[in-house]
């Protein structure tokens, strides 16, 4: 999955990482080819006390050195410029894969790892990048051109690299295959602990309403402990594999002195030369520890690029046309033909056999028990889930086959928990139309019975919004979202019992002025207050995910004992009539 996903990622990359893989091959280069300079400045300079040769070879070891500076420099500069691009465009496809999704596939992974996924596990995988080609891209040509340099140094000597390579190898790969099912492990405990997180900052009244927070303090806290335990773990390896290479480091140095000297004594090596084996064994060992630095972060890195991949490999259900349809056949009107919804694994339907016809200028009220599929109902038509069954049409077009720029424009739908975005009031109502106006701005305000508190605020519409508008009430939370709705005019509104947070008083205001905004467009409300459809054109009955009746008010009183049952559970028999 890792290597999968760098090369769908690394194509636009290829100039920088060939500018990248030849500096990182002179440098290491000129780094091989110091130990050999450095004994020949021993044997034939310092030994025979030749001050001249010193000084010219000494000055190429500068020159050279300074340019492996520069070369090294510009390496890590390419490395980095890579890494954190492909960290930006893996962000980005993440990003945009996620925005395809319908409800069912974000549901699928949690947002809490979805924000793991799109974060931490890029930046796992970004930083491996980045000290891949800073590291892994040298460290082989430094391993292999140390052996064959040390070889040509003392052949009898180098034997003892056939012992101390393996040895290392063999400790890397086993702490290696160890730590991979943690680096999994580490992601998922993150996961939970946002998860976590996330449900106690948002449901933090509610904790504090039934004084729960020794429960959460404790849910967080087995969370936190597991992954810290993992985190334990997965460092007890790192931390037992860096000693043991180390020590093979350190012991392997002892032994080459130990033979190198007897060597000298017996006049088959010169001192030069054993100054160049130790120094290429020790670029050899340090080639080692480089790559099994690189090989303590693949793991989790892996483990993140397949949670990434998977991401990105989850195709939605809701798929774009082929061939959009790019033309309404008859403008706002709205249809249901036998519409089913079920989720997936479920036993039932959601929704069984709904069928209803709403026109322009008409309003239509969906109205039902908690839990007979209203929301869900209403969800259809924006297209945020695909029915099952039947077919939703908008303007006379599946909204299957419809452009979905056009549905976006055609149909504009006020949520049940209306959420406002970080910025101004004035940023969250052109969600809806990015080109209003102010004074379209205000004329919305004022049909959604907004004006008069952002008229009260100091700075007006530009007053600072919170995430998720928790600087206003709920009701100006209500009214914000209704005027943003209003802002884009479109041919379908959509209310999901967006009057709820409102008192009786601005709920009749506010409906009469829709009324005349609306007069030419289709209207929707799903509602649980009888008084806030009474007057609407149609109501739909909606019981256990199936209509059981339609008409208005009076002829649902008067035949339709589920709508009656509702009505007077809200109002009299004497103001039902």
């Amino acid at each position: 999955m890792l290597l999968r996903l760098l090369r769908a990622h690394l194509g636009p990359y290829r100039a920088q990482i060939a500018a990248l893989v030849a500096l990182q091959l002179a440098a290491t280069f000129v780094m091989l080819y110091l130990p050999t300079l450095n004994a020949d400045v021993i044997d034939n300079g310092v030994v025979v006390g030749d001050t001249g040769y010193i000084v010219r070879v000494g000055g190429v070891m500068l020159a050279l050195t300074v340019a492996q500076m520069f070369c090294a420099g510009g390496a890590v500069f390419f490395g980095a410029r890579t890494a954190m691009g492909l960290g930006r465009d893996v962000r980005a496809a993440v990003f945009d894969r996620v925005q395809s999704f319908s409800t069912r596939e974000v549901a699928h992974f949690g947002p809490p790892s979805l924000i793991t996924r799109a974060t931490n596990d890029v930046q796992q995988v970004q930083m491996l990048i980045l000290l891949g080609f800073t590291l892994m891209v040298s460290a082989p040509i430094m391993c292999v051109g140390g052996i064959v340099l040390a070889l040509a140094q003392d052949v009898l000597l180098s034997t003892l690299l056939v012992v101390v390579v393996p040895v290392l190898g063999a400790i890397v790969g086993v702490l290696i295959w160890r730590m991979r099912p943690l680096g999994r492990a580490m992601q998922d405990r993150l996961d939970t602990v946002n998860r976590v997180l996330r449900e106690q900052l948002a449901g933090i009244r509610v904790i504090r309403a039934f004084v729960r927070e020794p429960h959460e303090r404790a849910r967080f806290a087995t969370a936190n402990d597991e992954l810290t335990d993992t985190s334990i773990r997965l460092g007890r390896l790192m931390a037992v594999m860096f000693p043991l290479v180390f020590a093979a480091v350190n012991l392997s140095s002892i032994a080459i002195i130990w033979f190198g000297a007897h060597r000298i004594d017996d006049g088959g090596m010169q001192i030069g030369a054993l100054t160049a084996f130790i120094q290429y064994l020790m670029q050899i060992l340090m080639a080692v520890m480089m790559a099994t630095f690189m090989f303590a972060m693949i793991p989790r890195a892996e483990v993140c690029a397949e949670r990434i991949q998977e991401v990105l490999e989850t195709e939605t259900t809701l798929r774009p046309p082929a061939e959009p349809v790019t033309r309404l056949r008859r403008p706002g009107e709205l249809e249901l033909r036998g519409v089913g919804f079920r989720y997936p694994g479920a036993e039932g339907h959601v929704l069984r056999d709904i069928s209803l016809l709403a026109r322009p200028g008409q309003t239509t009220a969906i109205i039902g028990s908690t839990g007979s599929g209203k929301s869900t109902l209403l969800s259809l038509i924006p297209r945020l889930s695909d029915a099952t069954e039947g077919q939703v049409l908008v303007g006379g077009v599946d909204v299957r086959e419809l452009d979905p720029a056009l549905l976006a424009r055609t149909v504009a739908i006020v949520p049940q928990k209306p959420y406002l975005f970080t910025g101004t009031i004035a940023s969250n109502l052109r969600y809806g139309d990015p080109d209003a106006t102010d004074a379209d701005l205000w004329r919305a305000l004022e049909i959604a019975q907004a004006k008069d508190f952002v008229e009260q605020m100091p700075d007006g519409l530009d007053t600072p919004i919170a995430q998720g508008g928790t600087n206003v009430s709920g009701g100006q939370r209500q009214r914000l979202a209704i005027a943003r709705a209003l802002v884009r005019r479109p041919q379908v509104y959509l209310f999901d019992d967006s009057f709820s947070a409102l008192d009786y008083a601005t709920d009749a205001a506010l409906r009469a002025a829709l009324a005349r905004e609306t007069r030419d467009a289709t209207v929707v409300i799903v509602a649980q207050r009888v008084a806030t459809i009474r007057d609407a054109d149609q109501i739909v009955v909606v019981d256990d995910g199936q209509v059981v009746g339609l008409g208005t008010h009076r002829e649902l009183m008067a035949g339709n004992e589920t709508y009656r049952e509702i009505v007077l559970s809200q109002l009299t028999e004497q103001e039902a009539a």
